[in-house]
Order: C-alpha cells, then structure tokens, then sequence
C-alpha cells in the first residue's frame, strides 16, 4: 500500500497531463491543415484565420471564469468539463460542411482547452513540493507538446489519406476514452475522491491511504505570500460575502478579484511574461506555418510537416533545459526570459529582412528558435505562484495565462487580414513578399511586451524591497 501511495501523485500528473497532451491536439488540429481547411471549406485567408482567432478569444475570455470555477469546484471537475467540451467540438468538426458551425466547434474545443492547462498546472502543488514545481511545469509543457507533434504530422497524414471526418472523429474518439480514465483516477489533492467515487458515493481504499501525503505543508507559491493587508479589499470580508451570495452582483465580484491581483506588481510582470514569450510560435504552429513553408517558401507539404515536428522538438528539448535552469537561477529567470524573447525577434528579422529567398540554415534556425517561448512562457507561472495568494491560486494562474492567447489571437488575425489586403489570401495567390509584410505585425508586440517587462520588473523589485520580500 505504501508504494501504491507513492506512486499516487505520478499517476494523478500522468493522466493529467495525458488530458493536457490531448487539449494540444485539440487546438492545434489545423496547424497542418491551413490549405486542407481552405479546399474543404472553400474560403479565404481571413475567414481562415477566423478559425483559430475566435478559437483563441474563446480561450483567451474564458481564463478568468475557469479560474473562479477552479477556485470553487477543483481540477477534476474543470478537466473532466473541459475534455467533454473538446470531444463534442470535433464532433461537430468533423460532420459540418457550414462555416458557421465549424466556427461553432472551434468555440467549443476553445473553452473546453481553456479549462485544461490551468487546472492541471493547479493539480501539481497539490501532490508535489515546492521544489520540484519548476521542473514538472516545463515537463507538463514539454508532454503538451507530443500534442503538437501528433497535429502536425499524424493528423494531416490521416485527413490527407483517409478523408477529414475520419481524422477528426479520431480526436473525438481518443478524447473520450481519456476521459473515461480520468472519471476513475483523478483527484484533486491528496484524500479527495475521484469523479467515479462522487457519484457512487464511495470511498476506495486508494483515496483513503492517500491522506497521509497532504500531512506535509503544500504551498502554490514559490514565496510567503502578500499578507492580505497588502491587496485592496473592497468592502470588506461582510461585503465580500454579501457580493458572493447574490448573483446581481457577481461581476462586480469577479472585477473586484482582478484588482486585487493586479495591485500586485509579480503579477502583472507574469502577465507580460506570457504576453511576450509564446505568440509567435502559436501562431505559427496553429495556422501559418504550413501556409509560410508551403506557399511562401515553395516547400511540399511533406517537407512543411516534417520542418514543423522540428520545432515541436525543439521546444520539447527546451523545456527540459529551462526547467532546471529556472529552479536554480530563481533571480535570473526574467532576464532569461528577456534574452529568448530579444533571440526569437532578431530572428525572426533576419528572415523578415534578407532580400528574397531566405538561406535553408536561416529557416532551420528559425524553427529550432522560434519555439523557445513555449516554454519560457512557463517561467510566468512560477513568477505568478511566486506572487499569488494561495486562496487565489486558480485565479491568478488563470489571469496571467489569458496574456500569450490575447497575443496570438491578434497575430493570427493580423496575417489574414494583411494578406488579403495584399491579393495573396489563398493558396493559389501565396507569397514570400506577402509573407513577409504580413508577420512584420509580430514587431510591435514584441516591443510593447518587453517595454512592459521591464517596466513590471522594476516595480516588483522595489515592492518586495519594501515589504521585506525574498524569493525562495
């Protein structure tokens, strides 16, 4: 018995993640599938574009309420939810030939991932010690990420040798399956019973032992948390359950709650830490890269793909490099993220920049870099929980992850609409020129995200100066 309750937290992270891998594949199920979607759908780069934008708004609205919910519900029940949401999406995918319910099912399979990361990410201080948080969130990235290998070279193969319904509908089928493990595995903490016990109202054995492991202190935060005396309360502890008791005034709950957070500066620099670090790689992998490789660069779609999985590679890779490299450099983290970012724009620039047809060592370098952001968009989590309240735990993860998708949405919107102002919105008018003019958008973003850094890192320090602050 003990050593099932040793093993209990890495099963728990493992299916978890598992669920996590599959909300990548989700999400990403048209990265490879730019021109198929177009063909199957008959439409142009903006309505393409379309697609993921609203699947990335959906997402990007829905981070706060998750993390409310999260607060008040726990892990098992958003990913249980969130999954379910998922599968009925490519369902829907997979039978509709209208654009507007293909739009419907990406808003679907939107709030359905928007439910995943953050509660598995909320699974982890549950069952493990502070110290092994840093590493086992680039590794939940890291596993996340065969996600975005199996869309861009197992799925496009399948639609491309089996017909678009069949390759989505085995997303569906492998998500519900995964789900039928989750309802008898996970649970939210040590002690707490499974979706399954729930409903039967029956404790096993497992969950009882389990008990014991929640003996030792657990802590979402890498350092003491700000005092409560700290963060503006509006009204009060009287006020705040008269406003959590009546629904007229629930909003007002959930802006109050954003404030709060926000008067903290660790926050607010988590925030623009995600903002900056992953949106180009998002855009690039869950819609224009195939159309850029293919359409721009004259490559097949066999050699797009296969120069894809480099750079899902490349950022699995990373991510088991940055984790232990931002556990023992806990001072230097931001400054890291500063140089992946300034490494990822020059880049980029270099390929913006070269007159005609960039060298293949300089596209090669481009994908192995580009996704370096993945996981240094991690190290806004470990800032968040270094800053975060425990009680508002779900709610800040959730907060700061709505930073990254705001920006990726906005990129992918902006290539569509600047490739259609340009004549060359459709597989058969793609250019490297169009190209190269529509992901110069990427600049100003970039700029405003590292301004911010810097700004939001200044004020953190001089907080914590202040109150007495120290990370650990």
């Amino acid at each position: 018995m003990r050593s099932s309750k040793s093993l209990l937290p890495w099963v728990v992270w493992g299916v978890a993640v598992t669920l996590y891998a599959i909300a990548i594949v989700n999400r990403s199920s048209l990265s490879a599938l730019g021109p198929a979607t177009q063909d199957h759908f008959g439409i142009d780069a903006s309505t393409l574009a379309a697609f993921p934008v609203i699947q990335l708004l959906v997402y990007a609205a829905c981070q706060i309420p998750v993390g409310i919910l999260l607060d008040k519900y726990g892990s098992t029940v958003l990913i249980l939810a969130g999954g379910t949401l998922m599968v009925i999406g490519q369902v829907v995918m997979a039978t509709v030939v209208n654009v507007e319910f293909a739009i419907l099912a990406r808003v679907l399979v939107g709030a359905g991932d928007a439910c995943t990361f953050t509660a598995v990410m909320r699974l982890l201080p549950e069952w493990f010690k502070p110290r092994q948080l840093s590493t086992l969130g680039q590794i939940t990235g890291l596993i996340g990420q065969v996600g975005q290998l199996v869309s861009v070279a197992p799925l496009a193969f399948v639609v491309d040798r089996f017909g678009w319904a069949t390759g989505f509908l085995g997303i569906a089928a492998v998500g519900f399956l995964s789900l039928l493990l989750a309802v008898v595995v996970l649970r939210d903490a040590p002690g707490r019973r499974t979706a399954l016990e729930r409903l039967t109202g029956r404790t096993g054995k497992i969950t009882k032992s389990s008990e014991s492991l929640a003996a030792a202190p657990i802590t979402t935060v890498t350092m003491a948390p700000p005092a409560t005396n700290m963060i503006p309360v509006v009204g009060g502890d009287r006020a705040r359950r008269k406003r959590e008791t009546k629904g007229p005034n629930a909003r007002e709950g959930i802006l109050a709650r954003v404030r709060r957070l926000l008067s903290i500066p660790g926050v607010r620099l988590a925030y623009w830490i995600h903002f900056v670090t992953p949106f180009s790689a998002q855009a690039f992998l869950l819609l224009w890269g195939t159309p850029f490789l293919t359409g721009g660069l004259g490559l097949s779609a066999p050699a797009a793909s296969g120069l894809l999985s480099l750079t899902v590679v490349s950022s699995m890779v990373a991510g088991l490099v940055l984790g232990p490299i931002s556990s023992r450099f806990i001072e230097r983290r931001v400054l890291l993220v500063i140089g992946i970012t300034l490494l990822i724009m020059v880049t980029w620039l270099a390929v913006l920049l070269w007159p005609g047809m960039p060298p293949r060592w300089l596209i090669i370098a481009l994908l192995v870099i580009l996704p370096l952001g993945g996981p240094a968009s991690m190290i806004a989590f470990e800032v968040s929980r270094s800053h975060t309240p425990r009680s508002f735990a779900g709610f800040g993860t959730g907060l700061v992850n709505t930073g990254g998708f705001t920006a990726a949405l906005v990129l992918v919107m902006l290539i569509g609409v600047i490739l259609d102002l340009q004549g060359a919105g459709s597989p058969e008018t793609y250019s490297l020129t169009a190209f190269k003019v529509a992901f110069a958008a990427q600049i100003p973003l970039w700029v405003l995200g590292l301004v911010m850094i810097l700004i939001e890192r200044r004020r953190t320090t001089a907080w914590m100066d202040r109150h007495g602050r120290t990370l650990r």
